[in-house]
């Protein structure tokens, strides 16, 4: 099973973009661009389920858990949020209610189905990453996070460094940590393996991009799941 915390840019009308451009919200700082994309057409050619989130991170993370810091970001990579500043509690909840909580629910209820029927599962947590952030270029095209407890995760890591060597990275650009919420929340109670796979964005800006990725990446998946037997 495929998610996608942040594939989606859109903003309620009634926050008027949180006060952002047009442009602002085309950054990364509003969406993980490519994984909307990426995650549709890969789930189609390995016949998963793909459930992503349409709103903005901006608007709310759905990674973060609700009261952290970072789950209404007032600055994301230097640029202030206007509709982020000084929110109420009232204004908080509005969101987790409206957003954040039908989000969940929408993988949960996937995920219990396969439980009931007995249909073993992967949870595939897609992300995409700037390729240059706070000054500093990065130059993986590939990362997968995990709290190196994932058997799943070892084998994609073999795999994908198999093909593109030193630049998939582990860990990197981020690493798997306390701040992390949806993998722990879906992953932990149900005992399942997981997979957090970040992808360079200037390698999916483009549907010619992401269509050209789909095939490489459901080889890593297939030669991850016969390595495990």
């Amino acid at each position: 099973m495929l998610v996608g915390d942040h594939a989606g840019r859109e903003v309620p009308v009634r926050l008027k973009n949180l006060g952002l451009s047009d442009a602002e919200l085309d950054r990364h700082i509003a969406w993980d661009i490519g994984v909307a994309g990426l995650g549709r057409l890969l789930a189609r050619r390995i016949d998963a389920i793909f459930v992503r989130q349409r709103y903005s991170r901006l608007v709310i993370d759905c990674n973060r858990a609700p009261g952290h810091p970072g789950s209404i970001a007032e600055v994301s990579d230097g640029t202030v949020v206007p509709g982020n500043q000084r929110l109420g509690e009232a204004d908080r909840r509005a969101r987790v209610e409206a957003i954040f909580e039908p989000y969940h629910q929408a993988v949960a209820a996937v995920l219990d189905a396969r439980q009931t029927a007995k249909r073993p599962t992967i949870l595939l947590a897609l992300h995409s990453f700037t390729p240059s952030m706070d000054g500093f270029d990065r130059p993986w095209r590939f990362g997968v996070l995990h709290r190196r407890d994932s058997a799943f995760s070892r084998a994609i890591l073999a795999a994908l460094r198999a093909r593109w060597g030193d630049e998939v990275g582990d860990n990197q650009p981020y690493s798997m940590d306390e701040i992390d919420y949806t993998v722990p929340r879906h992953v932990d109670p149900r005992g399942l393996d997981y997979l957090e796979l970040e992808v360079r964005q200037d390698l999916i800006a483009t549907l010619e991009k992401q269509q050209g990725l789909v095939e490489p990446l459901a080889g890593v998946l297939d030669e991850a799941l016969a390595a495990l037997g």
